[in-house]
């Protein structure tokens, strides 16, 4: 945050003299010499002058700008981009005005009308690998360097003159044509005027004003940057560098885009405060960084170079990529690579694995979209494994953000508007399905989340954008990213008897997880012996199992680069006969699902809607996706319904009261719905009633006495009726 919001202005490169100006001028023409022959003489193969041809071109669509790469110059010229990477601030003006020169030169004659020569902005780029921010030395002061972050704010553009007019008040004398330095830099206004006039006095101290309407400005931008999380150690806050964008580099990025920024490495002073005041006397030492942006890279589907991972691969990877992508077991060895030290859920693996490759995000003509990401949500049981099944996931996706519910905020999830503390003015701040765009955003704790803070992700689940409208601001922000979320049920662990009761999700937000798995603590001594071996194991081998995987599994690292590299390779769509047969499916389903709302004189706690259908469609473009394939076929469609079933089915079919033991009949059920719903509404919270009374009462009704107990056994069990002595019961429903 340091920088970000200080109004202080300061430059590192203004402490040369005029006498060494002036010594330097004849070398300093021989290097813009260079700089022209270069752009004009730079070609590739079969002599395609690149820059030239660019220049012309672009200047043509009035486009008054050239990306230039580092590396083409370092191959025609190794001092010259030498010179320009230890000291850009002096050479990159020559370079401007050496390609305004070439400019001049390759566009004439102009069409009349025309002849106003418009200055060029040269932006850089390098193949180099980037830093990080932590890693910004003071060393690099005034020297270019490639940094990697995350944009996480933007200002509006605003205007700063290249060129000053100042006027004194009392002689009306006007001085014009002062240069301004480039960057977060200011002009000191003369404090006396130098005008001699006879027969008047001399004016006052600080006499000179700007005069606006005789400024030459240009637009600027000021960004700010957060370290990417993958890149962030344990425990440590993450940091942040105040970027200087201008002309064509403004609004190149939005909130939420993941960089490569070139730029000058640059100081600022430090507004004053009563802290520094006290700390630096006269304000001369401190000073704040901040970078002057030369070039900026940004992935415009939201899935930049991420630390390496993503964009870059080598011959040798891809050739190992095509390889697994050609093996018939692909699908089960990733699903066995995922979380490896947790035992069982395959099908919750698999659907992770769904997750993590993604469908195909379609563009409709009408201009809407559909998503390709995959929604899954775990409920269930505390100590089945469903946080630490976040973690892997956090690690294992190229982009990724982890977030627990109770400490989450709607802003923290969506977006914020703040104020800018130097202009006053609102800007955006994007929150964690903002920065996690491309990737995966993990969401612990689900049921712990304000219902408030739970809505406000709905149309960030869904149509994939985040809409701000708030203090003037409205805006559309990205969030195309999948939701991998763990809850509990309502009363902390899964109560057969309850129902749908035991959910406390609104249909709302259900139908927007694409599956949905009820993980049940079950007591069964064979698997819990197994399961207790396998926890040993574990423990008693945690050195040796980070050095040796088991076969068939791949190491974290390389499914995290399959992973990056299947979702920016590939984008599969169903085959015709595949969607035929999903159509025919869906049709049974819906057909099914109303025979479960029949039977259970109910709805069902989750929907089955067109959603899911287009749930079942991406489940298969993913398992398509890992085999690097371009058409989803009838096995994938088969395998994507089989995990539907065991996942979002079984749990709509799961709110009923068929877990009462001894009633397994429709009519026994319907019996102990309709005691309870009785009880429920004849006696008030916090009464108290004779558990006597209450089982004469119903037998005189012509109910069995033994579903009678049945129903006050549940009841005691979920909270709602407690004990108390002489056979009286304190009733407490909510």
């Amino acid at each position: 945050m340091e920088g970000f919001d200080d109004p202080g202005i300061f430059f590192s490169d203004n402490f040369a003299s005029e006498d060494n100006s002036e010594r330097n001028h004849g070398s300093l023409q021989a290097i813009k010499k260079k700089f022209k022959e270069f752009l004009r003489e730079f070609h590739e193969g079969n002599f395609s002058y690149k820059y030239r041809d660019c220049l012309k071109r672009q200047y043509n669509l009035r486009q008054y700008w050239l990306d230039v790469c580092m590396e083409d110059l370092a191959s025609y010229d190794e001092m010259l981009a030498d010179k320009l990477k230890k000291q850009p601030t002096e050479h990159l003006p020559l370079f401007e005005e050496a390609a305004r020169e070439v400019a001049d030169e390759v566009t004439a004659p102009r069409p009349e009308g025309e002849e106003e020569l418009q200055d060029i902005q040269v932006t850089l780029n390098t193949a180099s690998k980037p830093v990080d921010i932590r890693e910004l030395q003071s060393s690099q002061v005034s020297k270019l360097v490639s940094v990697v972050g995350l944009v996480v704010a933007a200002s509006g553009i605003k205007a700063k003159a290249q060129t000053l007019t100042v006027q004194c008040r009392s002689c009306q004398v006007s001085i014009n044509n002062i240069p301004v330095k480039p960057g977060l830099e200011g002009y000191m206004l003369p404090r006396k005027c130098t005008t001699e006039q006879a027969g008047r006095p001399r004016c006052p101290l600080d006499p000179f004003f700007i005069v606006p309407d005789k400024c030459d400005c240009v637009d600027y931008q000021v960004l700010k940057l957060q370290e990417v999380p993958e890149n962030l150690p344990q425990g440590e806050m993450p940091r942040h560098l105040q970027l200087y964008c201008d002309r064509s580099l403004c609004e190149r990025v939005v909130p939420g885009n993941r960089v490569t920024v070139l730029g000058i490495y640059s100081i600022k002073k430090i507004g004053k405060s009563a802290r520094s005041d006290r700390s630096d006397k006269g304000g001369v030492g401190l000073r704040a960084p901040y970078m002057r942006v030369v070039g900026i890279v940004g992935a415009q589907d939201g899935r930049g170079n991420v630390a390496g991972v993503s964009g870059r691969f080598t011959a040798l990877e891809e050739e190992q990529f095509r390889e697994l992508s050609q093996d018939p077991d692909v699908y089960n060895r990733i699903a066995k690579s995922i979380a490896p030290s947790i035992f069982g859920f395959q099908n919750i693996k698999k659907s992770i694995a769904c997750l993590l490759f993604g469908g195909s995000r379609k563009r409709l003509p009408d201009g809407l979209t559909r998503r390709g990401d995959i929604n899954i949500l775990l409920l269930g049981d505390p100590g089945t494994a469903k946080s630490q099944l976040l973690k892997f996931v956090e690690r294992v996706a190229p982009i990724a953000v982890y977030t627990s519910g109770k400490g989450s905020s709607a802003a923290g999830l969506t977006a914020s508007v703040i104020r800018d503390p130097i202009t006053r003015n609102f800007i955006m701040e994007g929150g964690a399905m903002v920065l996690a765009d491309g990737g995966v955003v993990c969401i612990d704790e689900f049921d712990k989340m304000r219902p408030d803070d739970r809505v406000a992700i709905h149309e960030a689940m869904e149509q994939q954008t985040i809409s701000i409208a708030k203090a003037g601001i409205t805006t559309t922000l990205n969030s195309r990213c999948s939701v991998l979320a763990a809850a509990n049920s309502v009363f902390g662990r899964w109560d057969d008897s309850k129902g749908e009761e035991n959910i406390d999700f609104m249909p709302t937000i259900l139908s927007r997880f694409d599956m949905i798995f009820i993980i049940k603590d079950e007591h069964d001594e064979e698997k819990d012996m197994i399961l207790a071996k396998h926890v040993m194991n574990v423990h008693l081998n945690a050195r040796s199992t980070q050095e040796t995987n088991v076969e068939g599994e791949l190491s974290l690292q390389f499914l995290k680069k399959y992973v990056s590299y299947c979702r920016s390779r590939c984008g599969p769509r169903l085959t015709e006969t595949a969607g035929a047969k999903l159509q025919n499916r869906y049709v049974l389903m819906r057909g099914g699902t109303r025979e479960a709302e029949k039977q259970a004189e109910k709805r069902l706690a989750i929907p089955i809607t067109v959603r899911q259908l287009e749930a079942v469609v991406r489940i298969s473009e993913s398992l398509a996706k890992m085999r690097l394939m371009s058409f989803a076929t009838e096995p994938d469609v088969d395998e994507a319904l089989r995990l539907f079933q065991v996942s979002t089915l079984d749990a709509a079919m799961s709110g009923t009261l068929s877990g009462a033991e001894g009633f397994t009949t429709e009519e026994d059920q319907e019996t102990i719905s309709r005691i309870e719903k009785q009880i429920k509404r004849r006696f008030a919270i916090g009464s108290q009633v004779s558990e006597h009374a209450i089982v004469q009462d119903f037998i005189r009704q012509k109910y069995p006495e033994r579903a009678i107990y049945k129903v006050l056994h549940f009841m005691i069990r979920r909270g709602e009726v407690q004990h108390r002595l002489q056979r009286k019961m304190l009733y407490r429903i909510k």
